[in-house]
């Protein structure tokens, strides 16, 4: 059974930084994508950062580009998310997800690109 487990969120005041991890479990043949979404109270889920596994690329959201940096761990199922500069903007529930059937490219972001998800950790950007 494959799970995702996210931590790291938390409150912060603008400006401040934070490091959301992400550690994937239960698919030994190894996942495609590794990503963060984020989800805003009555806005759509959107793709924050990915990063793709075979070929070490990286993808973000343009709100995010210069802030934000995606990385993989030792543990080639464990991704991190930097996130310094923080905005009040950026609060949100975010949620790690992992695909196995990828699209890749400038369908990086698509929700449907996704096998599987974890619960989400709340971001609170707050003065």
């Amino acid at each position: 059974q494959v799970q995702l487990v996210e931590s790291g969120g938390g409150l912060v005041q603008p400006g401040g930084s934070l490091r959301l991890s992400c550690a994937a479990s239960g698919w030994s043949l190894g996942f495609y994508a590794l990503g963060w979404f984020r989800q805003a109270p009555g806005k759509e889920r959107e793709g924050v950062s990915c990063l793709s596994t075979s070929d070490g690329r990286t993808f973000y959201g343009d709100s995010v580009k210069g802030r934000f940096t995606i990385a993989r761990g030792n543990d080639k199922n464990t991704v991190y998310l930097q996130m310094n500069n923080l905005k009040p903007e950026d609060t949100a529930v975010y949620y790690c997800a992992a695909g196995i059937n990828w699209y890749g490219g400038s369908r990086w972001a698509q929700t449907s690109g996704y096998d599987y998800w974890g619960q989400g950790t709340q971001v609170t950007v707050s003065s």
